[in-house]
């Protein structure tokens, strides 16, 4: 009987101490997942810790070039309005000249 108890117990002490290494392995593998967690929020923070700052600054250049386009947009209008004037007065000149062409030439054919 006693040697039957005796079994019991270190049967009951071996699972128990596999339970215990398995514990202990799994408390190594949160450990470690804790700690690679604890170094990316510390990477995610270096980075995320500018953005605000990043994002204003990068709202504020959008702003400046839209202003910038916007002006950019006016000047481009103006010179095609100053071609298209240009356009008009070139074809003006021309029929002019093609008016004193005609009247010349009639005058030359009529001496």
């Amino acid at each position: 009987m006693v040697i039957l108890v005796i079994l019991v117990n270190t049967l009951i002490s071996l699972i128990l101490l596999y339970v215990a290494w398995r514990v202990w392995q799994l408390k190594q593998r949160l450990a470690y997942i804790a700690d690679t967690l604890t170094v990316y929020e510390s990477c995610t923070h270096t980075v995320l810790n500018k953005a605000p700052e990043n994002i204003y600054l990068s709202q504020e250049n959008i702003y400046n070039l839209r202003q910038k386009n916007q002006a950019l947009k006016m000047q481009i209008q103006q010179v095609r309005q100053i071609i298209s004037l240009l356009l008009q007065g070139q074809q003006i000149w021309q029929r002019y000249f093609r008016r004193l062409e005609l009247i010349s030439g009639k005058r030359t054919v009529a001496k």
